[in-house]
């Protein structure tokens, strides 16, 4: 630029500032501060901290299991279980016999044997106990009490109460003019008989979570019903068994995963016997796995697959059948 005289003038750039501090040219900023990006980043990693111990105890119990699982059922092993070459999906195609076939109807049978009348047997105890009975106190604190015995001592017990030679029911029979029973030593008993033990040894748990649900009935929702004349049965039926869905829902759902991998009171009655009539796939697990000292891994943990895909499919069946007529109020 020149000036009047001739001489050239220096340029002097002049550049306009917001209100921000930004030059005028500049576009304007569309992220967030840099301090909220800090504070974000400050609370993902808190959250990531308090997470740490809950994904550290999931791993090491769940995933890393699976993943074992997984591992040990496509490799052979050696004769102390360790693994040895890998044989892809040979032990799945082994289960592919009669013999596995039966478990898994054994499995079938004994799970149904199990969650129905144990669901249906705490039903009838509730509502007998919520009908006014006298003693309610006592029979609650007593149809509870299954549920503080361990396996192992409820077990016993029966093992005494099914001796063929001395035991309680059978005396029973005797005493009655009826012929004795062989309750563990006949195929056509010990399964009903492993059944009856487990669903005793779970009454006190349903009893207990339907009663809890019977107490949170509205009492409102009774007082209507005894206005427009429903009592006794019809009271229950229409009214407190539709209001115990969720309940009834939830006791199912955990009495059938219960069920499928029940062991202890089969390995102390009846070892899977007689003639494997009460082989679930829990117990041949343990068979292939650990006793007789075979350490057949391998087949074992392709069994275990199984039994998580039944679990898996009993659920997802349960959820999708019976969850859809339960009640949420």
């Amino acid at each position: 630029m020149a000036s009047p005289s001739g001489t050239t003038l220096p340029r002097v750039s002049i550049s306009s500032t917001n209100r921000d501090g930004r030059p005028g040219g500049a576009p304007p900023r569309t992220g967030p501060p840099r301090t909220l990006v800090r504070e974000r980043r400050k609370e993902t990693l808190l959250a990531w901290a308090f997470l740490a111990p809950s994904l550290i105890v999931f791993a090491l119990f769940l995933l890393y299991p699976l993943g074992r699982t997984v591992y040990l059922s496509m490799h052979g092993n050696d004769i102390i279980g360790r693994p040895t070459r890998f044989v892809g999906f040979d032990h799945f195609s082994e289960l592919l016999t009669a013999d596995f076939g039966k478990v898994l109807v054994t499995t079938l049978l004994f799970t149904l044997l199990v969650v129905v009348p144990g669901v249906l047997g705490a039903l009838a105890v509730v509502l007998l106990l919520e009908s006014g009975i006298r003693g309610q106190r006592f029979f609650r604190s007593a149809f509870a009490l299954p549920f503080a015995f361990s396996v192992a001592s409820a077990s016993v017990i029966f093992a005494v109460f099914y001796n063929p030679a001395s035991g309680v029911l059978n005396g029973i029979l005797y005493e009655l003019g009826l012929g004795q029973v062989k309750w563990l030593n006949s195929t056509d008993w010990s399964l009903i008989s492993v059944s009856l033990t487990t669903v005793w040894m779970n009454l006190g748990y349903g009893v207990l979570v339907l009663a809890a649900g019977v107490g949170s009935i509205p009492r409102e929702v009774n007082e209507a019903a005894l206005l427009d004349g429903a009592t006794g049965g019809r009271r229950a039926w229409h009214i407190t068994v539709p209001l115990l869905g969720p309940q009834l829902f939830f006791l199912a759902v955990i009495s059938t995963i219960n069920a499928l991998q029940s062991f202890g009171q089969i390995h102390i009655l009846t070892q899977g016997g007689p003639v494997g009539s009460t082989t679930t796939l829990v117990y041949s697990i343990y068979e292939y796995a650990f006793a007789y000292g075979t350490s057949d891994f391998g087949r074992a943990s392709a069994q275990a697959l199984v039994l998580l895909l039944m679990v898996l499919g009993c659920t997802a069946l349960q959820f999708g059948v019976i969850e859809r007529k339960v009640h949420y109020s």
